[in-house]
Protein backbone atom coordinates (compact mmCIF):
# COMPACT_ATOMS: atom_id res chain seq x y z
CA UNK A 1 0.00 0.00 0.00
CA UNK A 2 1.42 3.39 -0.90
CA UNK A 3 1.54 6.35 1.99
CA UNK A 4 -0.72 8.24 -0.33
CA UNK A 5 -3.25 6.50 -1.00
CA UNK A 6 -5.83 4.97 1.00
CA UNK A 7 -6.50 1.51 2.19
CA UNK A 8 -10.04 0.67 0.23
CA UNK A 9 -9.20 2.36 -3.21
CA UNK A 10 -5.78 0.50 -2.77
CA UNK A 11 -7.48 -2.94 -1.82
CA UNK A 12 -10.18 -1.96 -5.21
CA UNK A 13 -7.33 -1.79 -7.45
CA UNK A 14 -6.18 -4.96 -6.63
CA UNK A 15 -3.58 -4.44 -4.20
CA UNK A 16 -2.51 -6.69 -1.50
CA UNK A 17 -2.00 -6.98 2.12
CA UNK A 18 1.18 -9.25 3.52
CA UNK A 19 1.25 -8.40 7.55
CA UNK A 20 -1.36 -7.72 10.49
CA UNK A 21 0.99 -4.56 11.02
CA UNK A 22 -0.23 -3.05 7.55
CA UNK A 23 -4.20 -3.39 8.28
CA UNK A 24 -6.41 -0.83 9.21
CA UNK A 25 -8.51 -1.33 12.21
CA UNK A 26 -11.65 -2.24 9.94
CA UNK A 27 -9.80 -4.13 7.60
CA UNK A 28 -8.17 -5.89 10.71
CA UNK A 29 -12.25 -6.61 11.68
CA UNK A 30 -13.35 -7.80 8.58
CA UNK A 31 -10.60 -10.37 7.85
CA UNK A 32 -10.94 -11.85 11.50
CA UNK A 33 -14.64 -12.11 11.11
CA UNK A 34 -14.13 -14.10 7.81
CA UNK A 35 -11.32 -16.37 9.08
CA UNK A 36 -13.76 -16.88 12.63
CA UNK A 37 -16.39 -18.08 10.13
CA UNK A 38 -13.95 -20.37 8.17
CA UNK A 39 -12.73 -22.08 11.09
CA UNK A 40 -15.23 -22.61 13.20
CA UNK A 41 -17.40 -24.19 10.17
CA UNK A 42 -14.44 -26.66 9.54
CA UNK A 43 -13.96 -27.44 13.37
CA UNK A 44 -18.19 -27.88 13.60
CA UNK A 45 -18.13 -30.22 10.09
CA UNK A 46 -15.37 -32.52 11.66
CA UNK A 47 -17.15 -32.52 14.94
CA UNK A 48 -20.41 -33.79 12.98
CA UNK A 49 -19.29 -35.44 10.22
CA UNK A 50 -17.07 -37.73 13.26
CA UNK A 51 -20.36 -38.95 14.84
CA UNK A 52 -20.89 -41.08 11.36
CA UNK A 53 -17.90 -42.92 10.90
CA UNK A 54 -19.48 -46.13 12.77
CA UNK A 55 -22.03 -45.51 10.60
CA UNK A 56 -19.63 -45.95 7.53
CA UNK A 57 -20.60 -49.90 5.58
CA UNK A 58 -17.09 -50.89 5.30
CA UNK A 59 -13.49 -50.04 6.31
CA UNK A 60 -12.60 -48.19 2.91
CA UNK A 61 -15.57 -45.41 3.79
CA UNK A 62 -14.60 -45.61 7.65
CA UNK A 63 -11.04 -44.45 6.62
CA UNK A 64 -12.51 -42.26 3.97
CA UNK A 65 -14.45 -40.56 6.65
CA UNK A 66 -11.78 -40.32 9.01
CA UNK A 67 -9.44 -38.74 6.86
CA UNK A 68 -12.39 -36.21 6.10
CA UNK A 69 -12.73 -35.37 9.82
CA UNK A 70 -8.30 -35.18 10.26
CA UNK A 71 -8.50 -32.69 7.26
CA UNK A 72 -11.03 -30.64 8.01
CA UNK A 73 -9.65 -30.08 11.76
CA UNK A 74 -6.24 -29.50 9.71
CA UNK A 75 -7.50 -26.81 7.85
CA UNK A 76 -8.93 -25.43 10.47
CA UNK A 77 -5.33 -25.41 12.62
CA UNK A 78 -3.94 -23.43 9.19
CA UNK A 79 -6.56 -20.32 9.67
CA UNK A 80 -6.48 -20.31 12.98
CA UNK A 81 -2.48 -20.29 12.48
CA UNK A 82 -2.88 -16.46 10.66
CA UNK A 83 -5.73 -15.19 13.41
CA UNK A 84 -2.73 -15.90 15.67
CA UNK A 85 -0.66 -13.29 14.01
CA UNK A 86 -3.50 -10.88 14.52
CA UNK A 87 -3.89 -11.67 18.49
CA UNK A 88 -5.53 -14.42 18.74
CA UNK A 89 -5.96 -16.62 21.40
CA UNK A 90 -5.14 -19.87 19.47
CA UNK A 91 -4.67 -22.36 21.97
CA UNK A 92 -7.57 -21.60 23.83
CA UNK A 93 -9.54 -21.26 20.53
CA UNK A 94 -10.73 -25.61 20.06
CA UNK A 95 -12.56 -25.89 22.88
CA UNK A 96 -14.06 -22.78 23.30
CA UNK A 97 -16.84 -23.75 21.72
CA UNK A 98 -19.11 -27.07 21.57
CA UNK A 99 -18.40 -27.81 18.05
CA UNK A 100 -20.72 -30.66 17.78
CA UNK A 101 -24.23 -28.74 19.49
CA UNK A 102 -26.93 -29.16 16.87
CA UNK A 103 -30.18 -27.79 16.70
CA UNK A 104 -33.43 -29.55 16.14
CA UNK A 105 -33.82 -31.52 12.94
CA UNK A 106 -36.97 -30.14 12.33
CA UNK A 107 -35.47 -26.59 12.88
CA UNK A 108 -35.12 -24.17 10.19
CA UNK A 109 -33.40 -21.01 10.79
CA UNK A 110 -32.09 -20.16 7.37
CA UNK A 111 -28.80 -18.59 7.39
CA UNK A 112 -28.94 -16.74 10.60
CA UNK A 113 -26.28 -18.09 13.01
CA UNK A 114 -27.13 -19.42 16.49
CA UNK A 115 -25.06 -19.39 19.56
CA UNK A 116 -21.74 -17.73 20.20
CA UNK A 117 -19.26 -19.65 17.22
CA UNK A 118 -19.44 -18.19 13.48
CA UNK A 119 -19.98 -21.44 11.88
CA UNK A 120 -22.35 -20.90 8.81
CA UNK A 121 -25.74 -22.27 9.90
CA UNK A 122 -25.82 -25.70 7.86
CA UNK A 123 -23.58 -26.58 10.53
CA UNK A 124 -25.93 -26.48 13.44
CA UNK A 125 -28.07 -29.21 11.62
CA UNK A 126 -27.47 -32.60 12.83
CA UNK A 127 -26.78 -35.39 10.43
CA UNK A 128 -28.92 -38.72 10.64
CA UNK A 129 -26.82 -41.95 9.60
CA UNK A 130 -24.42 -42.68 6.89
CA UNK A 131 -26.69 -42.22 3.85
CA UNK A 132 -27.65 -38.29 5.33
CA UNK A 133 -24.07 -37.90 5.72
CA UNK A 134 -22.62 -38.51 2.55
CA UNK A 135 -25.53 -36.23 1.06
CA UNK A 136 -25.07 -33.72 3.00
CA UNK A 137 -20.65 -34.11 2.43
CA UNK A 138 -21.57 -33.31 -1.27
CA UNK A 139 -23.62 -30.81 -1.20
CA UNK A 140 -21.78 -28.63 1.38
CA UNK A 141 -18.75 -30.18 -0.40
CA UNK A 142 -19.60 -28.43 -3.56
CA UNK A 143 -20.66 -25.57 -2.04
CA UNK A 144 -17.48 -25.52 -0.30
CA UNK A 145 -15.09 -25.67 -3.37
CA UNK A 146 -17.41 -22.37 -4.81
CA UNK A 147 -16.81 -20.49 -1.38
CA UNK A 148 -12.73 -21.36 -1.47
CA UNK A 149 -12.17 -20.33 -5.22
CA UNK A 150 -13.09 -16.99 -4.14
CA UNK A 151 -11.31 -16.99 -1.23
CA UNK A 152 -8.05 -18.08 -3.16
CA UNK A 153 -8.47 -14.14 -4.36
CA UNK A 154 -8.88 -12.74 -0.56
CA UNK A 155 -6.49 -9.59 -0.47
CA UNK A 156 -4.51 -10.66 2.96
CA UNK A 157 -2.05 -12.52 0.71
CA UNK A 158 -1.00 -15.43 3.35
CA UNK A 159 -4.84 -16.34 3.80
CA UNK A 160 -5.10 -17.04 0.14
CA UNK A 161 -2.19 -18.86 -0.14
CA UNK A 162 -3.49 -21.31 2.45
CA UNK A 163 -6.46 -21.42 0.82
CA UNK A 164 -5.20 -22.41 -2.29
CA UNK A 165 -3.60 -25.57 -0.71
CA UNK A 166 -6.97 -26.13 0.99
CA UNK A 167 -9.08 -26.63 -2.04
CA UNK A 168 -7.80 -29.22 -3.61
CA UNK A 169 -8.05 -31.70 -0.82
CA UNK A 170 -11.46 -30.49 0.12
CA UNK A 171 -12.23 -31.08 -3.59
CA UNK A 172 -11.48 -34.60 -2.77
CA UNK A 173 -13.39 -34.58 0.29
CA UNK A 174 -16.74 -34.17 -2.87
CA UNK A 175 -15.09 -36.80 -5.03
CA UNK A 176 -15.02 -39.58 -1.35
CA UNK A 177 -18.34 -38.66 -1.22
CA UNK A 178 -19.82 -39.16 -4.72
CA UNK A 179 -17.97 -42.37 -4.96
CA UNK A 180 -20.20 -43.26 -1.62
CA UNK A 181 -23.38 -41.71 -3.10
CA UNK A 182 -22.97 -43.77 -6.12
CA UNK A 183 -22.93 -47.23 -4.33
CA UNK A 184 -25.38 -45.95 -2.00
CA UNK A 185 -27.92 -45.77 -5.36
CA UNK A 186 -27.09 -48.91 -6.75
CA UNK A 187 -30.44 -50.11 -4.66
CA UNK A 188 -33.86 -48.67 -4.92
CA UNK A 189 -33.99 -48.21 -1.39
CA UNK A 190 -30.66 -46.44 -1.56
CA UNK A 191 -31.58 -43.82 -4.14
CA UNK A 192 -35.17 -43.14 -1.94
CA UNK A 193 -32.86 -42.63 1.02
CA UNK A 194 -30.40 -40.14 -0.72
CA UNK A 195 -33.29 -38.31 -1.97
CA UNK A 196 -34.88 -37.84 0.88
CA UNK A 197 -31.87 -36.65 2.33
CA UNK A 198 -30.94 -34.22 -0.85
CA UNK A 199 -34.57 -33.15 -0.26
CA UNK A 200 -33.64 -31.75 3.65
CA UNK A 201 -30.04 -30.47 2.70
CA UNK A 202 -30.11 -29.01 -0.40
CA UNK A 203 -32.19 -25.71 1.17
CA UNK A 204 -29.70 -25.69 4.46
CA UNK A 205 -27.00 -25.61 2.30
CA UNK A 206 -28.12 -22.81 -0.32
CA UNK A 207 -28.66 -20.74 2.49
CA UNK A 208 -24.86 -20.84 3.23
CA UNK A 209 -24.17 -18.59 0.47
CA UNK A 210 -25.96 -15.74 2.30
CA UNK A 211 -28.85 -13.16 0.79
CA UNK A 212 -28.98 -12.39 -2.52
CA UNK A 213 -28.29 -8.01 -2.50
CA UNK A 214 -26.02 -8.24 0.91
CA UNK A 215 -25.15 -5.12 1.91
CA UNK A 216 -22.36 -6.90 3.70
CA UNK A 217 -21.13 -8.34 0.41
CA UNK A 218 -20.27 -4.90 -0.51
CA UNK A 219 -18.06 -4.18 2.49
CA UNK A 220 -16.33 -7.24 1.86
CA UNK A 221 -15.85 -6.43 -1.76
CA UNK A 222 -14.35 -2.89 -1.18
CA UNK A 223 -11.30 -4.65 1.41
CA UNK A 224 -10.80 -7.17 -1.68
CA UNK A 225 -12.09 -9.73 0.75
CA UNK A 226 -14.91 -11.01 -2.06
CA UNK A 227 -15.11 -10.82 -5.53
CA UNK A 228 -18.10 -12.63 -6.53
CA UNK A 229 -21.83 -12.02 -5.18
CA UNK A 230 -23.91 -14.17 -2.94
CA UNK A 231 -26.18 -15.11 -5.98
CA UNK A 232 -24.28 -15.85 -8.27
CA UNK A 233 -21.91 -18.10 -6.55
CA UNK A 234 -25.12 -19.92 -5.36
CA UNK A 235 -26.49 -20.05 -9.07
CA UNK A 236 -23.01 -21.67 -9.98
CA UNK A 237 -23.79 -24.06 -6.84
CA UNK A 238 -26.89 -24.95 -8.13
CA UNK A 239 -26.20 -25.55 -11.42
CA UNK A 240 -22.94 -27.55 -10.66
CA UNK A 241 -25.40 -29.93 -7.72
CA UNK A 242 -28.18 -30.18 -10.39
CA UNK A 243 -25.54 -31.65 -12.85
CA UNK A 244 -23.96 -33.96 -10.47
CA UNK A 245 -27.13 -35.57 -9.59
CA UNK A 246 -29.04 -35.75 -12.92
CA UNK A 247 -25.75 -38.19 -13.34
CA UNK A 248 -27.54 -40.31 -10.80
CA UNK A 249 -30.92 -40.36 -11.64
CA UNK A 250 -31.58 -38.21 -8.59
CA UNK A 251 -33.63 -34.44 -8.30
Amino acid sequence: MTDTMPIEEYLLKGGVLTSPANASPRYRGELLRLMASFVDSELAGAAGFADTINDAPGIKERIASARIVLEKTDHAGRVLEIMGTFGADTDRYAVHHPWDARISREADIGAVRQGADMRLSVFHYPLQGWVDAVVMNILMGMAGAIQLRELTHVSYQPLAEVFRGILPRESRHTELGTEGLKAITQTEAGRRAAQDAIDYWKPRVAASFGLSGSARYDTLARFGLRHTPNEALLSEWRAATDKQLAALNLN
